[in-house]
């Protein structure tokens, strides 16, 4: 099910500084993969109270790297919760460890074209 979407203009200044305080491994997934994708891919993207880490309008895919903090309890309640929001507006997330990033590096960006490639 696909609702509109709505754009929270508070979230801005905390995008921007997120843009300009990437972690290493999404500068890594950004500069040496996302970026020169043959789709483009945003970073820090808003959607309603949330902001995704990377999205794909023409794949409607979002891709969340996830730190050690991803794992306590109430941060996996709130990463569902955030989940299944972008799943009702027609989003497909892929969430990916900051330790795959660094260890399997090819690996993740193989799988994230390959679901770039199911979903157009």
């Amino acid at each position: 099910m696909s609702r509109e979407i709505y754009y929270d203009g508070r979230n801005r200044p905390l995008a921007q500084k997120l843009r300009r305080e990437m972690t290493r491994q999404e500068r890594h997934l950004w500069y040496d993969f996302l970026k020169s994708y043959p789709l483009t891919f945003r970073r820090q993207k808003q959607f309603g109270i949330f902001i995704v880490d990377f999205y794909c309008a023409k794949a409607r895919l979002v891709i969340e790297l996830d730190g050690s903090q991803h794992y306590e309890d109430t941060q996996k309640q709130r990463d569902r919760a955030r989940d299944h929001y972008l799943e009702e507006h027609g989003f497909h997330v892929l969430r990916i460890s900051n330790a795959d990033v660094d260890l399997h590096f090819e690996e993740i960006c193989e799988w994230i074209d390959r679901e770039v490639c199911k979903r157009i």
